[in-house]
């Protein structure tokens, strides 16, 4: 031992309380940094959504304090609302053909993209364009105009000796108006679908070619699984949003007719905003958004059964 270490005088080890507290500064800078965001969420997410749920359970018309009733709306709702189960039913049969025809559509018209042509950018530009406006009530507009008695379809089939009807005014075709607008609205699922195509690797196919397989086998044994995650990912969103349609039914049909097009939204909006019961449309809102959750879930659960993932092996998870 040294006489520097025996008296005490060595050098002294950088004691750990500044590191501590450099780490505490770079914490307390980066929560300043989201502050504003975090802020907006509070503000403007999470309580609204902790009002919606209390006020669920409340009588509220906008122009009296809150009531506390109980679970009363759920009761009524589920018990002795015909119109909740009619504006369901419709909102299901919407979701049951418009997610599958718009991935079907959105997936084949990513197919005929996918190619090294010249031009090839503006005519992906192109087919995009009309989602930017898809939701707009303009489009909602025009998309009434065409299908209307005397609109540019009936126009069209008239070329052809062939007598159209109305199609918005029948409720046998009401609805499949509303999906077919939103099927058309196919821009965004294609180029999810376009860059997923863009990241399958090419030596698959060229390894398939050397095995003599055709572009269908190729089809079902390459493409579909390599997509299976964009194609899940495109399923959840198309569920969320076709549950939430709005736009189109309140400006084509309005609901009609016989209730034939009168979607859930519909139904929550007016309850909201029409016959001011707020705290009814919030308990609808609520068991919309269970509907949606419950659907997520399945969906999730399903997809270790049909979705693969390349950094798994093969194997689907």
């Amino acid at each position: 031992m040294t006489a520097e270490k025996a008296a005490g005088t060595g050098p002294a080890t950088t004691p750990s309380k500044p590191k501590r507290a450099s780490a505490k500064g770079h914490q307390l800078a980066g929560y300043i940094f989201i502050s504003p965001w975090l802020i907006g969420f509070i503000l403007l997410t999470l309580w609204p959504i902790a009002q919606s749920l209390y006020l669920s359970f409340t009588e509220y018309s906008l122009l009296e304090d809150p009531v506390w009733t109980g679970t009363s709306n759920y009761a009524k709702i589920f018990t002795d609302d015909a119109t909740f189960t009619k504006s369901l039913s419709v909102t299901f049969m919407f979701v049951l053909f418009s997610v599958p025809l718009k991935l079907f559509f959105s997936l084949m018209v990513a197919l005929a993209l996918n190619k090294n042509l010249r031009g090839m950018n503006l005519y992906r530009t192109a087919i995009y364009f009309p989602s930017l406006i898809g939701g707009s009530i303009a489009v909602a507009a025009l998309w009434r105009n065409m299908f209307g008695l005397d609109g540019y379809i009936n126009q069209v089939l008239a070329w052809f000796g062939i007598e159209g009807v109305g199609w918005i005014s029948n409720p046998d075709t009401s609805l499949g108006t509303l999906i077919l607008l939103n099927t058309w609205q196919f821009g965004s699922t294609m180029v999810i679908f376009l860059a997923g195509l863009k990241q399958v690797p090419q030596e698959l196919y060229e390894s398939a070619s050397v095995d003599g397989a055709g572009k269908i086998r190729k089809f079902i044994s390459i493409t579909l699984p390599m997509l299976s995650p964009v194609m899940f990912f495109n399923l959840v969103l198309g569920i969320i949003g076709s549950f939430q349609t709005f736009t189109s039914a309140f400006i084509i049909t309005k609901g009609g007719p016989i209730n034939s097009t009168y979607m859930y939204a519909m139904f929550l909006y007016e309850k909201a905003f029409k016959h001011y019961q707020m705290g009814y449309a919030s308990a609808l809102a609520w068991i919309l958004l269970s509907i949606v959750a419950l659907l997520t879930l399945i969906n999730f659960a399903a997809s270790r059964y049909w979705v693969f993932y390349e950094s798994d092996g093969g194997k689907t998870k």
